[in-house]
């Protein structure tokens, strides 16, 4: 499906499951949708909703914000379970109203060259726990890059890949995995 092309009832019924069960197994899918099996369920979600779902860290499957909102949902009740630095990483960003950041610039931030604060501002002792000593830009952009793909962070393409959050920082329930 390219973007912008609008789906079809089906898919969007689906959709609509994915919202409601997320984060879900292909099992899940495959009882609700009556496929044959997971590869079924797998195949779908590639070739009719790719831009609209992610997998967390359990591999679970679940809707993007942008999927939320197209189904009618409420983005603003999104919880997403993220990586102790990814958390770091959240807490830093530019906030989705402000000018999007390079790679180095989240990474100073996280650092604490940059306002003589630390990750996370006031939670700073906190947030030292989160960043490892030895944090690079490769480690930081691929947070970036995976916040990305759960619809939390977006991708500006300015000379180089800038980033922000995609939607409101009070409007996302973060829970962070141990």
């Amino acid at each position: 499906m390219s973007e912008g092309e609008a789906l079809g009832a089906e898919a969007e019924e689906r959709l609509a499951d994915i919202v409601e069960l997320q984060p879900t197994k292909n099992a899940d899918l495959q009882d609700r949708w009556g496929m044959e099996s997971g590869s079924e369920v797998h195949s779908y979600l590639e070739d009719e909703l790719k831009e609209y779902y992610y997998r967390d860290e359990d591999s679970l499957i679940c809707a993007t914000p942008e999927a939320v909102e197209l189904v009618g949902g409420d983005a603003s009740g999104m919880t997403v379970s993220v990586t102790p630095f990814q958390s770091a990483v959240i807490d830093v960003l530019a906030d989705h109203d402000e000018r999007s950041e390079s790679v180095v610039s989240v990474l100073h931030k996280l650092e604490g060259k940059e306002d003589g604060e630390g990750a996370a501002g006031a939670n700073a002792a906190d947030a030292d726990e989160r960043v490892p000593d030895d944090v690079d830009a490769d480690a930081v952009r691929s947070a970036l890059r995976r916040l990305a793909d759960r619809g939390i962070v977006e991708v500006v393409q300015r000379t180089v890949p800038t980033f922000k959050l995609a939607v409101a920082r009070e409007e996302v329930a973060i829970t962070v995995e141990e």
